[in-house]
């Protein structure tokens, strides 16, 4: 299983806290060791001192007793000369070695026993030493002969002979204590630096195999790479191919509908023209009204299509330069025939060119019924307007000053009106006629985002 950089991070930071904490075990047992070593040699050395002053208090008394001895036997001065270089020693000792046993707790009463026997021991050896230099040598003789100084000099020997036997005692176990310490010490520093050898292994192989794993990865991310580019660099030819060939099918297709919109508006052209030869052929009022009205509507039909195939846009239609060339056609006609004049403020909007079929075509409806209706016995003007409100509506109002509509049925709400409501209708839009005494404001609404 492959190694996270969180892990590699965490184990080697593992691994230097085990080595360090190994290191720092061996150097606090280090010195903690010393200083107990150190320890152990001041103590071996007063455990030395007491077993010598021990067996040096039992020599001296020893050498007092010997000194005594031969004084009384002999009757010799001579002999005393080392009695009192003794007794003093054995004082003298006597008095240190108190303090020297204050950490053997066990054997203050044989130390407080010792200094008692001491005492007397000397006190007996000074009581014969007086009555023989008195010339009572039978005194003397008789207090020797009690054996109460071998019985004191006995019990000294016994508790001198405790007392270097307990400093053996705390020797012994001092080195003992030392050897276990210097044991204890290899032990550690064995296992300390084989946990750290340990610990450095193992964050070794972790390194290598981390390692081992980028260089794994970076060359996996460089075949990635190189597999990344060559699938960006087949698929942006592929896309240059595929937008060449829709670039040439869209082009293909403009220049088709092109066609089509040129031979759809040749054939509305013509087909008005027909209608047209049609109504002045016709001999009855009525008909060539309705021609005339048919030839109008075919003419706004057939101007979109004019004005997409002559634009070369076929997604939409400006509907102010379309509205404006349906009205120009019509002002001729109106000027002439009913003696109405046209006025036109187009604002720029664009439109499908569906949406501005419906519209052209219900701009002729109104401005014929206008030329029609609005100004039975004399001259006119008739007012169209195309503006863009500020709710994102287009208002298309064709308006005249004409008789309105007055209080009776409205006129011309036969075909025509049928027309501009269902043209109305697919616009999402609004139709409002508005009597303006005088005149007729025929309004459509519609919202722009719909178309």
């Amino acid at each position: 299983m492959p190694i996270s950089a969180r892990a590699f991070v965490r184990s080697q930071i593992l691994f230097i806290v085990v080595g360090l904490s190994a290191l720092i075990v061996i150097v606090s047992m280090a010195f903690w060791l010393g200083g107990r070593s150190q320890e152990i040699a001041e103590e071996i050395i007063a455990a030395r001192d007491v077993k010598a002053q021990a067996v040096d208090l039992g020599a001296q008394v020893q050498r007092a007793e010997s000194s005594q001895r031969g004084f009384l036997y002999t009757d010799n001065e001579v002999y005393l000369a080392p009695y009192d270089l003794a007794k003093s020693a054995a004082l003298r000792i006597s008095g240190e070695l108190p303090q020297r046993l204050d950490d053997y707790l066990d054997l203050d009463p044989a130390v407080e026993r010792l200094m008692q026997v001491l005492e007397e021991k000397f006190a007996e050896m000074d009581e014969t030493i007086a009555l023989a230099r008195s010339r009572d040598a039978a005194a003397a003789l008789e207090l020797t002969l009690t054996n109460r100084g071998k019985a004191l000099m006995d019990e000294a020997n016994v508790y001198v002979t405790g007392i270097a036997l307990a400093a053996d005692q705390r020797l012994a176990g001092l080195v003992s204590e030392q050897t276990e310490n210097a044991l204890l010490q290899r032990l550690v520093s064995v296992f300390g630096a084989l946990v750290t050898v340990a610990a450095a292994a193992a964050g070794l192989f972790t390194i290598m195999r981390y390692a081992g794993e980028l260089a794994e990865a970076r060359n996996s991310l460089t075949r990635a790479n190189a597999d990344l580019e060559n699938k960006v660099t087949n698929r942006t030819a592929d896309l240059a191919r595929r937008t060449e060939e829709m670039a040439a099918a869209k082009e293909r297709a403009e220049l088709l509908l092109h066609e089509v919109n040129h031979r759809v508006a040749n054939s509305l052209a013509m087909a008005s023209s027909l209608v047209g030869m049609q109504a002045k052929a016709a001999s009855d009022g009525s008909v060539k009204a309705v021609l005339a009205e048919t030839q109008s509507r075919i003419q706004a039909i057939a101007m979109v299509h004019h004005r997409l195939y002559s634009s070369g846009e076929v997604t939409e239609v400006a509907l102010d330069e379309y509205l404006r060339s349906v009205l120009e056609q019509f002002q001729s006609t109106l000027s002439s025939e009913n003696n109405i004049s046209l006025r036109y403020q187009l604002e720029p909007i664009a439109l499908r060119p569906d949406a501005s079929i419906n519209l052209g075509v219900i701009a002729a409806e109104w401005v014929m019924n206008a030329a029609k209706y609005a100004y039975p016995d004399r001259a006119g003007e008739v007012r169209v307007v195309l503006s863009r409100q500020p709710d994102d509506t287009v208002m298309l109002a064709v308006e005249d000053d004409g008789v309105g509509r007055g209080a009776g049925s409205a006129k011309g709400t036969g075909l025509g009106s049928r027309i501009v409501g269902a043209m109305a209708s697919s616009l999402r839009g609004n139709i409002e006629y508005i009597d303006r005494r005088p005149g007729l404001s025929a309004r459509l609404a519609f919202p722009l985002n719909a178309v």
